[in-house]
């Protein structure tokens, strides 16, 4: 398993240091936009730049963000997330009622950063997306009746199609290349007892 592709679950340490909104803002910018300053970071959180160095510095030492080698000066520092991905515990994985509201604070921004973010996607006006890129766009949102063991396999397909997509494009440079998130979402919903489930007719596709 190589840098890229190795898995980090976050250990109680590193999710209490992560549990503030603006530190999930923070190492989700990074990733989203790559190596950043205290100064770049404080225009785009609307901060100040003391305020996201000291949160940069709270990152640092659980080794959740570095400083990228070889850039910057004694004065302006530039940081990034380190390859690979991370397991953030769901708040039921946690043992004590402190780590169990810190794994709660990181899921619930991570979630409202995404949906912040789909909603930007969507509201966007055409002029703003260059042309090659207006096509690409797509949300698609359908319910199925499956079996555990079917949605099982069906996440096994998703999971090699986001995987296959990393090995071949992550890292990747040049002037037509631009970040774009993937997501993949696939599980249950609630159904009451007395309910039966009608037939999977309704696919919503936008672009």
């Amino acid at each position: 398993m190589t840098n890229e592709t190795q898995v980090r679950t976050l250990d109680a340490g590193a999710l209490k240091a992560l549990a503030h909104p603006l530190r999930v803002k923070i190492f989700d910018l990074l990733a989203a936009r790559g190596p950043q300053t205290a100064s770049s970071l404080a225009a785009l959180v609307g901060e100040t730049s003391g305020s996201t160095s000291y949160h940069l510095r709270a990152l640092a030492a659980h080794d959740l963000i570095r400083e990228v080698e070889g850039r910057g000066t004694a004065r302006e520092r530039w940081w990034e997330r380190p390859k690979g991905r991370i397991d953030v515990p769901g708040p039921d994985e946690m043992t004590s009622p402190a780590n169990r509201a810190a794994a709660q604070i990181v899921t619930s921004e991570f979630f409202r950063l995404r949906h912040e973010t789909l909603m930007a996607y969507l509201n966007r006006p055409q002029s703003e997306i260059p042309e090659a890129w207006r096509e690409v766009g797509i949300t698609i949102t359908t319910h199925l009746d499956m079996t555990p063991e079917q949605a099982m396999s069906l996440r096994g397909e998703l999971e090699a199609i986001v995987e296959s997509a990393i090995e071949r494009y992550r890292g990747q440079t040049g002037p037509d290349v631009r970040r774009v998130s993937l997501r993949a979402e696939l599980f249950d919903l609630p159904t009451p007892q007395s309910a039966t489930p009608g037939p999977a007719d309704d696919t919503v596709e936008e672009s």
